[in-house]
């Protein structure tokens, strides 16, 4: 049977990662269906959006910084914890640009997306869901559409509230809000279809990213979670995705 597929970014420390794990993982040839990717959130991101179609399971090691979306790897128990570890099945956004050529563009997002302002301008937008206008003109340098697993990410950094993973809600942070001054940005179902318009596209430019990949001189935005997609992850069991959120909301509650 085959060993679990390995990957790794190409800097020193993930290299060094893999030949540990190359010469270690004989007993876990079982294991076929994995994928063990060493990087950090940024090379797990791109390497889900490379396998979006597929069923296998995502087992990531952080050797970058934060690593939030992936596990700590301890020469005495990274073996022991692979073999116990437990899945957690997540669903991304998906993005729709229209440009102001009206030219289409579309992408999905595992922690958010982000419409910021283009230029030194404040973003002029306008946000629906459905037929319901969630603000009318949000004068800003940009909000954000979060999924739970991406609520720790960027949102957390611009104030927006940490959601639970089986929460089945999404999060629309402003990002530096200049009128209304106090909106704080709202929870919504992840059944939602969120439409964001730029009111001035001319004067006040705005680009959409994904994750990661920008898309300039967006005029309408479009973004709901993408079901028929799932992302299966692994995580240690004593550390998992679920409890590293909570343990986020709790050093938010008592900062």
């Amino acid at each position: 049977m085959n060993k679990p597929v390995i990957i790794s970014d190409s800097n020193k420390k993930s290299l060094k990662i893999k030949s540990f794990l190359v010469r270690n993982l004989k007993i876990l040839s079982s294991k076929s269906k994995v994928v063990i990717v060493i990087g950090g959130d940024g090379f797990m991101l791109k390497t889900l959006k490379q396998n979006k179609g597929s069923s296998k399971l995502f087992y990531g090691i952080n050797s970058g910084n934060y690593g939030f979306l992936m596990n700590k790897f301890s020469p005495k128990h990274t073996i022991k914890n692979f073999s116990k570890a437990k899945m957690i099945t997540i669903s991304p956004l998906e993005l729709v640009v229209k440009n102001k050529t009206g030219l289409k563009k579309k992408s999905i997002a595992i922690n958010e997306v982000s419409i910021l302002r283009q230029s030194r301008q404040a973003a002029s937008l306008s946000i629906q869901t459905g037929t319901k206008t969630i603000i009318k003109r949000l004068i800003s340098d940009g909000v954000l559409v979060s999924t739970p697993a991406g609520s720790t990410a960027y949102n957390l950094s611009v104030h927006g509230p940490i959601l639970s993973l089986h929460s089945k809600k999404l999060s629309i942070s402003p990002i530096s809000a200049f009128r209304p001054r106090r909106w704080k940005g709202k929870i919504i179902s992840d059944k939602s279809i969120v439409k964001i318009k730029n009111l001035n596209p001319k004067k006040r430019p705005i680009s959409a990213v994904a994750d990661n990949l920008e898309f300039r001189n967006a005029k309408t935005v479009t973004v709901k979670t993408n079901k028929k997609i799932k992302f299966n992850l692994l995580y240690d069991s004593n550390r998992s995705l679920q409890k590293k959120i909570k343990l986020e909301q709790i050093r938010r509650e008592t900062s």
